[in-house]
């Protein structure tokens, strides 16, 4: 159903507000859940075989791992400028390029996949997933938090962030445990085909039901000015704020370290498992980090009421998951392996909404995508650097030593977190309402 009072085609790349009636809270949560799902399952369909699939092509784990890096790179690279885009054109028009530019990067891997090509061709396909990828980061929650401050919703954003969570989860159940068990019965590549077609089913679902709300476009006249100025803008209010910068510096090491861990347990569970081709398997690990997505998100709201400080929550995961990365190092049997892997993703899962929320918390709405843009690109700078270098040290010394090796690199974001929480912002405190202005940057 369209909102009341667009009646063209031309409508729909205006604000909402300024056409009709606002939709309400509840409507624009549900879109936002709708996307998530949509975006999650196609995404995850991949994820329990990802590293099995680069292996199956031929590449070693060096370069299975560098081509993952080279999707990180890509990230780095278009963080900003597509972030730029969604804060100058509109979070609508970045979530449809992103679609297509994702659905057909994903059928490039196909190709490259059944070709045998060689890395190089690999790693350019990888930056072109990374672009894809960018153009959802950032402005899907700027989408959420604009639309829902232009309709008046009060309170908290962390129970929603605690529902998307849930979300994203079962998403990630259905599409990890399918995609596992479908390229059993088929082939590896089918998981692929499938993701793309669910991406393009995705982009006629946002034409149709995303919208602009509480967002207005900036001029086009002048879009290398405007996408400066923008970019500056954001820079004042994110790197430049001290809160802001060491939360994205703990990130470019826990958020680094967590994507090296994600696919290398493929491999590894399945080593452990002892058939290198239960492909099943896999993707029932992926499945199991899926179902501690869930927990994670329903245990948001209790999480708020414990520990009222979110920079408690992000400093106490953090210590945990490295000591989970170090036992999960050692461990030789699947069982315990897996219960391991269980853990160290509802700690993940826990504190997810929490960040969300303490990140957007500290932002001001103009330049609300691009800032978390710039976040989502240090995280993924942190892949960059990490994948290659963990992947070598499985090379040489076997999966188990790389995640030790992992847990000490992750622990360098618990005093990063520890310098954040002192400059004592308004958005650590978990009773924070989301409609509050937050702090001005120093000048």
């Amino acid at each position: 159903m369209r909102p009341r009072g667009i009646r063209t085609r031309r409508a729909y790349d205006r604000p909402v507000s300024s056409l009709g009636a606002l939709p309400s809270a509840r409507s624009v949560v549900r879109v936002y859940l709708v996307l998530l799902l949509g975006n999650t399952l196609a995404a995850s369909l991949i994820w329990g075989i990802n590293t099995i699939f680069l292996l199956d092509a031929g590449l070693t784990n060096f370069e299975a791992f560098s081509a993952n890096a080279f999707f990180t790179l890509g990230m780095v690279l278009f963080e900003v400028p597509t972030g730029v885009v969604a804060d100058t054109v509109g979070r609508r028009r970045s979530y449809l390029l992103g679609s297509l530019t994702l659905s057909a990067a994903t059928l490039l891997y196909v190709l490259l996949w059944w070709q045998h090509a060689s890395f190089w061709w690999w790693a350019a396909s990888s930056v072109a997933l990374g672009l894809g990828f960018t153009f959802f980061s950032g402005a899907v929650d700027a989408w959420l938090v604009d639309a829902l401050v232009a309709t008046g919703r009060e309170g908290d954003l962390q129970p929603v962030f605690g529902r998307a969570q849930v979300v994203t989860g079962v998403a990630t159940l259905v599409g990890s445990a399918g995609g596992g068990l479908l390229a059993r019965l088929t082939n590896l590549g089918v998981p692929f085909v499938l993701r793309a077609g669910i991406l393009l089913v995705m982009f006629v679902a946002a034409h149709r039901l995303m919208h602009d709300v509480g967002f207005t476009p900036r001029p086009a006249g002048r879009p290398l000015a405007e996408a400066g100025r923008v970019l500056r803008e954001s820079l004042d209010s994110g790197w430049r704020r001290p809160a802001v910068r060491w939360l994205m510096i703990a990130g470019f090491f826990s958020g680094g370290v967590g994507i090296y861990v994600f696919y290398a347990l493929q491999p590894y569970v399945l080593q452990l498992y002892g058939n290198a081709r239960a492909y099943q398997v896999a993707g029932l690990v992926a499945a199991a980090v899926a179902c501690a997505q869930v927990v994670g998100g329903f245990a948001a709201p209790l999480v708020r009421r414990l520990l009222p400080r979110r920079t408690t929550v992000l400093i106490a995961a953090g210590t945990l998951s490295c000591g989970v990365l170090v036992l999960m190092g050692v461990v030789h049997t699947f069982g315990t392996a897996l219960a391991l892997i269980v853990v160290w993703a509802l700690l993940g899962a826990a504190v997810t909404p929490v960040r969300q929320t303490y990140l957007n918390g500290l932002i001001p709405a103009p330049q609300r995508a691009t800032v978390l843009s710039f976040d989502s690109l240090v995280s993924s700078a942190g892949g960059v650097v990490t994948q290659p270098a963990l992947g070598r040290a499985a090379d040489v010394w076997g999966y188990g030593p790389s995640l030790v090796i992992g847990a000490a690199v992750s622990l360098v974001s618990v005093p990063a977190l520890t310098m954040s929480r002192r400059e004592h912002p308004t958005a650590d405190d978990a009773t924070t309402d989301m409609r509050r202005s937050p702090e001005r940057p120093p000048s």
